[in-house]
């Protein structure tokens, strides 16, 4: 399978072409449901995430929800 290069919070990846964003995200290890995703230098929402196919040269900024409180 063809290999892409993507950039994810700075750093060059690779990922297998023809995937979408969620899949993309469980590839690298993150859980979807805890991440916040800026693609290309917009926020997606989650519902979008199932229909955005990610190529070649495409940046991510993933920034994972950490739940805490006093």
């Amino acid at each position: 399978m063809p290999q892409l290069s993507i950039r994810v919070n700075g750093e060059e990846r690779q990922c297998p072409a023809g995937l979408d964003l969620e899949s993309v995200l469980v590839l690298l290890g993150f859980q979807p449901r805890l991440v916040v995703v800026e693609y290309n230098g917009e926020i997606l929402p989650r519902q979008r995430w199932r229909h955005q196919d990610v190529g070649e040269s495409d940046v991510l900024e993933v920034v994972t929800i950490v739940g805490g409180g006093s």
